[in-house]
């Protein structure tokens, strides 16, 4: 059995964790910010401990449930409500970096749930690297890009353009 320090340090990682990303999202305005990645992450997080210590003792023979099963489930779940910060607009799409910034604190928090930290932690650190870094390199190339503007002089012919 795993003891409650062991899993209050688990919670606590997922939390930080959760916030850091949370937090880039916040000051981004983007809608899914600081308190819900940190609860996705959180929730995730628990919902990993419950999946392979909550069931010991229990299943054929005494050997516990499957782990791998909540922990899909999970996925599945955050999938769901990352898609709920999805928008269109028009011809744009939006929120769909935040929606995948909500699937990766999932991700991490079943990480820190198993008490994979490392692994956890250089997530976080690569996510936290696609949002900022990449953000601006990104932006930075959308400037170098030519456009061609093309012109269609039509002669009141229908269907001329088609």
């Amino acid at each position: 059995m795993i003891s409650g320090a062991d899993i209050a340090i688990r919670l606590v990682v997922a939390t930080i964790l959760g916030g850091i990303l949370g937090f880039e999202r916040e000051i981004s305005n983007r809608p899914a910010g600081l308190r819900t990645h940190i609860l996705v992450t959180l929730g995730s997080c628990l919902i990993m401990v419950l999946s392979v210590y909550g069931f010991e003792g229990m299943g054929v023979d005494g050997a516990g449930g499957e782990p791998a099963r909540l922990a899909a489930q999970v996925v599945s779940g955050i999938g769901f409500l990352g898609a709920g910060t999805i928008l269109r607009e028009g011809t744009n799409v939006r929120g769909l970096t935040t929606a995948a910034s909500i699937w990766i604190s999932g991700g991490i928090g079943l990480a820190a749930g198993l008490g994979f930290y490392f692994a956890a932690f250089v997530t976080t650190g690569l996510a936290l690297f696609s949002l900022l870094i990449l953000k601006t390199v990104e932006t930075r190339m959308s400037k170098m890009k030519k456009y061609s503007e093309v012109r269609i002089r039509g002669l009141g012919r229908p269907g001329l353009v088609g």
